[in-house]
């Protein structure tokens, strides 16, 4: 069975890599993987607090020297950020994880020789989710486990509108009029728009969680109860 974790870059470096998450992270997923030896796991690793911050300064520069930020520019700078997330994960599982970091999802030479595969950002256009759903749909997995800093999907953005509810289940046509079309480097989205539409041509599952609540995930892996928000449809 393989299962795809798309793992926030705010859950691995906040604001430095958090060592506490890291280590029951992937000791919980060992355990999975030892309890079937036909379980797999596809991490996808998002760029975080470092993208963000060398985003941020890259634009501040453009301004102050009038030359304009760039898009692309932007984007490349996040994807490089997701990179060094990678290296970290991989390094994290030694010897299950037996393949290079994953940078195009769509090379038609992938392999996958252990337990866990790792990847990182492609190219810019997209997040790291859209990477996650090349990869579910060449290796055929089904659902995305989405995790992040929130615990559900909300009907609208908790932090500005009181009235905002969590949904347990959405379908993606409604949460595609909630989240756009468009990509725009460090669009902060439950799931992103180009992604979004894959998935939904793809007839894939995304579930939304909390990056931070191993036991939530655990249960999400062992397909058992879990608090978060199904995406499908």
């Amino acid at each position: 069975m393989t299962k795809i974790l798309s793992v926030g870059g705010s859950i691995i470096v906040p604001e430095k890599p958090d060592t506490t998450f890291l280590s029951e992270f992937v000791s919980m997923c060992i355990s999975w993987l030892k309890s079937d030896k036909n379980n797999r796991l596809i991490l996808v690793a998002g760029g975080g607090a470092p993208a963000r911050v060398y985003q941020n300064a890259y634009n501040e520069v453009a301004e102050k020297t009038g030359l304009g930020a760039q898009a692309n520019s932007a984007d490349w700078i996040g994807i490089m950020a997701t990179r060094i997330n990678a290296q970290l994960l991989k390094a994290c599982f030694g010897d299950y994880c037996k393949n290079d970091v994953v940078y195009n999802p769509t090379a038609e030479n992938l392999a996958f020789d252990g337990q866990v595969l790792v990847a990182s950002g492609w190219k810019p256009g997209f997040s790291t989710d859209t990477d996650a759903v090349y990869l579910g749909e060449k290796f055929d997995g089904k659902t995305i486990v989405n995790l992040s800093n929130i615990e559900k999907v909300y009907t609208d953005d908790p932090r500005k509108n009181p009235d905002a509810k969590p949904l347990d289940t959405i379908t993606w046509t409604d949460f595609r009029k909630m989240v756009g079309d468009e990509w725009t480097p460090g669009k902060n989205c439950p799931f992103d728009p180009i992604a979004s539409k894959k998935a939904q041509e793809l007839g894939m599952t995304v579930i939304c969680a909390g990056g931070k609540n191993i036991a939530n995930i655990k249960a999400i892996l062992e397909d058992k109860e879990y608090i978060g928000t199904t995406i499908k449809g």
